[in-house]
């Protein structure tokens, strides 16, 4: 019976995550499968694997072909690596120390990368967290000198409002004292005048008889 390495899809939409089974090669993705194997959660950074090393290799070793998918965390485990040097010893090109020591060389290399991206993901969320901080804090104080600069517009608006009436009664006396005296001294000259006419015009009255004597 010709099997498979696959996944089989599990959670819920927009959130899955698999198992990793061996199953019949003519069965459904998601029907019967043989025996589980682990499991894979592409929603973490990094993605979460849980994979029983020993059975994978062992279905290796026995003709299990695996998905593209379940390959590429076959190798990712070590698993296929494992498998293609247990049939160099198995076909004698390879001694089993030389293996072991292939191996071992192998998982140090590998572990040594995931410490180095598991510090390289520690250290951004640092600064990204330092960042939204910063961010925060210079909000914070834009806002405080938005509201000082706003309280002293408020305080200036205050003070020209006090200041106001006071300008106002030091001026209105003043101007009403001097237009006084101005108006009452042009009219005088012009009452004074009219009694001249009057002098004037007495002469010719009195001028009358005389012009009908000599007649």
């Amino acid at each position: 019976m010709a099997t498979k390495i696959r996944l089989q899809r599990h959670g819920k939409k927009r959130y899955a995550f698999y198992h990793i089974v061996i199953a019949d090669a003519r069965a459904k993705r998601d029907g019967r499968f043989i025996e589980k194997i682990g499991t894979y959660n592409p929603n973490t950074n990094p993605a979460t694997i849980d994979l029983e090393f020993d059975r994978a290799v062992y279905w290796l070793n026995t003709g299990a072909q695996p998905t593209d998918t379940a390959r590429a965390i076959l190798s990712y485990k070590g698993a296929l690596l494992k498998s293609h040097l247990d049939r160099g010893v198995e076909k004698g090109a390879i001694s089993e120390a030389d293996a072991a020591k292939k191996f071992e060389a192998w998982l140090k290399e590998k572990e040594a990368k995931i410490a180095g991206k598991a510090e390289n993901l520690a250290k951004a969320k640092q600064d990204e967290a330092a960042a939204r901080l910063k961010a925060e804090a210079d909000k914070k104080e834009a806002r405080a000198k938005e509201m000082e600069e706003k309280a002293a517009a408020a305080e200036a608006a205050e003070t020209e409002v006090e200041a106001a009436p006071e300008a106002e009664a030091e001026t209105t006396p003043e101007a009403e004292v001097e237009a006084a005296p101005e108006v009452e001294a042009e009219a005088t000259p012009e009452d004074e005048a009219a009694p001249e006419v009057e002098a004037e015009a007495t002469p010719e009255v009195e001028a009358a008889p005389e012009a009908e004597a000599e007649a």
